[in-house]
């Protein structure tokens, strides 16, 4: 096979020949590499043209509506897999046998327990602190509890950071809810699934049993799954970028966590029913609507539309008939938010402007609605998100480390004074 080229020309320069590459699936890329030799660089804000790695983790066709983890469509994991195993799907590259999951499991449920010293650091935080400050805190502060695995080198020990950070992080987020409405710690049980353990650390009490629901431990998976990875968005290529310098694998993620805490990443769950607190009554749907249509309005509708997905988000299909399953167990249908965004959603679906402009509802606007009849105030909408998304993001740390790699380094295009004298 003819390996393809293209040509750069500029004026009083011999033509510079760049390679051009192609993956297994997406458009092909222009390397552009060695172009610093011919002492140029390309200017690409947000690299939104630009691929910073190879990996073979996550493949999304945004125009398609498309998301494939290691090649298996979104939709068939949602419906024939569960959280853990896609976890062991993303990080090993394969479904794993029945006695692969059973293992993997078990070891999982292994790593549970936080450090006790670990609860010292909560008291730290006043009471009122967000639990995404807390997370970023006491995730980094990992790296200072676990030296037995720290050979980023070796195959072993990253494997052994991951089944810590899987385990340990539900834990962590359960403990930060727990810490900011002055409730005591709820240790985990690993008789539970790993989803349902997670609801009795965020709701049991030592003087009240929690008794976790079937429905809402499938929905709260479901979450965790849809969530798990994204490919290269802002808090995994923070990840990769952090890695990339051999920093701590703890280190890493906490770093992930801070940048997954921006509103413009992780905040759209939230964002969204504050959006939906702020319509009020569903008979102001059609003024919000209206509203959102006009260009000179500072209303936007949250929860609508994607950067990624130029069609229907695919984890949006599954989160919406969950969300239907989570309503019907509670009976809370009628509840006035519900109703709000049961109309929004109608009038989205139906109104030509939504559908000419493929503003149909996402991800994140489900999402929020079943974590608040879960019963999960907004303040831990973030923090479910780092959760589900903490295995995507070792994941890409533990594809970048096992190849050769070198340390991140973006060149700028120089905007500030020339070389001046300091004033006599």
């Amino acid at each position: 096979m003819t390996e393809k080229k293209a040509y750069l020309n500029i004026e009083g320069h011999d033509p510079i020949e760049l390679p051009i590459l192609s993956g297994t699936l997406g458009a092909d890329v222009i390397d552009i590499s060695n172009l610093g030799s011919h002492g140029y660089f390309t200017f690409d804000p947000g690299y939104t043209s630009t691929g910073a790695c190879k990996s073979s983790i996550t493949y999304i066709d945004g125009e398609k509506g498309i998301l494939l983890h290691r090649g298996y469509p979104i939709e068939q994991l949602a419906e024939k897999s569960d959280f853990l195993e896609v976890c062991y799907l993303l990080f090993y590259g394969e479904l794993p046998t029945a006695e692969e999951k059973s293992e993997f499991i078990k070891t999982i449920g292994t790593h549970t327990m936080a450090h006790e010293q670990l609860s010292f650091f909560f008291r730290g935080f006043r009471r009122d602190a967000h639990p995404m400050s807390i997370m970023c805190g006491v995730v980094g502060a990992l790296s200072a509890f676990y030296h037995d695995a720290m050979d980023i080198t070796d195959a072993r020990h990253r494997e052994i950071t991951a089944n810590r950070l899987v385990a340990k992080i539900p834990t962590l987020a359960a403990m930060s809810y727990k810490y900011s409405i002055g409730q005591p710690f709820v240790y985990p049980r690993n008789d539970l699934d790993y989803a349902s353990n997670f609801l009795h650390m965020m709701f049991a009490t030592p003087c009240e049993e929690y008794k976790v629901s079937p429905v809402l431990a499938k929905a709260m998976d479901r979450i965790f799954m849809l969530h798990a990875d994204h490919e290269q968005n802002a808090s995994t290529s923070t990840v990769r970028l952090a890695g990339s310098s051999q920093a701590n694998p703890f280190a890493c993620i906490a770093a992930g966590i801070a940048t997954l805490w921006g509103p413009a990443h992780g905040g759209a769950n939230e964002a969204c029913l504050q959006m939906l607190m702020e319509i009020g009554d569903e008979s102001r749907v059609d003024e919000y609507v209206e509203r959102a249509k006009d260009k000179n309005d500072p209303f936007r509708l949250m929860g609508f539309g994607h950067r990624v997905y130029k069609n229907y988000d695919p984890r949006a299909v599954v989160m919406q008939k969950t969300c239907d399953e989570v309503l019907a167990e509670l009976g809370i249908n009628d509840e006035p938010l519900f109703r709000i965004a049961r109309k929004l959603e109608k009038v989205a679906l139906e109104d030509p402007y939504f559908i000419e402009k493929k503003l149909y509802p996402n991800v994140d606007f489900y999402s929020g609605i079943i974590l608040r009849a879960i019963g999960i105030p907004t303040s831990m909408f973030t923090v479910i998100f780092a959760l589900a998304r903490t295995i995507g993001w070792i994941s890409h740390w533990n594809e970048m480390v096992s190849e050769p790699y070198r340390i991140g380094r973006p060149r700028q295009l120089y905007t500030g004074h020339p070389q001046r004298d300091y004033p006599e």
